[in-house]
């Protein structure tokens, strides 16, 4: 009785939750950053309202799951289910993050471009898609961690590809700038 009552419960609040977003413009404000389409190309065709409203209603159903399987004294089950349910929010949030990190990553990359067109610089594309492909690595990366997927290696990959752009940095700036740094401190020690 109480799984029946929260299945109708579980559809009726997803409902809920799916106008409500459609209602503060979430599925435009998507669709105005361009990230609609990226997320088409992705395989992603479904609109971010309709998303959440079953993610809730999925949640929910796993709630009342527990509960009817609590009730009835399944104890094993009632364990297992319990571990799903509070696994439920981080999957959520990944969810989040990724559809967030796809929208930013949209819109700076039509920053960058227009950015770099306006001060007539040659390489608008390939700039404007580093920055892009930044926040899209960036944001796989953190929601990976968020779901606790191999968290030490995804941290081990980071803090490396944070080194390897540093030394990478130092060693074209180094090389590239060494005949100016060599005029600066010519130019400092002569006053």
């Amino acid at each position: 009785m109480v799984f029946i009552l929260g299945i109708f419960l579980s559809r009726l609040l997803g409902r809920l939750a799916a106008k409500a977003i459609r209602k503060v413009y979430v599925d435009k404000a998507v669709e105005a950053t361009g990230a609609k389409g990226a997320l088409e190309k992705i395989g992603f065709k479904s609109e971010i309202s309709s998303v959440f409203g079953l993610l809730i209603t999925w949640s929910l159903y796993a709630v009342f799951l527990v509960a009817a399987a609590d009730i009835l004294g399944l104890t094993q089950i009632t364990l297992f289910l319990s571990d799903i349910v509070l696994y439920i929010p981080n999957v959520i949030i990944a969810v989040v993050m990724l559809i967030l990190g796809m929208v930013i990553s949209s819109f700076v990359q039509m920053l960058v471009k227009e950015t770099t067109l306006a001060a007539s610089l040659a390489s608008a594309d390939l700039l404007s898609q580093v920055a892009r492909w930044s926040i899209v690595i960036f944001t796989i990366m953190a929601a990976l961690i968020q779901l606790g997927v191999a968290t030490e290696l995804i941290q081990i990959l980071f803090a490396g590809l944070i080194f390897m752009l540093a030394l990478a940095g130092g060693i074209a700036f180094g090389l590239g700038g060494k005949d100016k740094a060599k005029e600066i401190i010519d130019q400092i020690f002569r006053k």
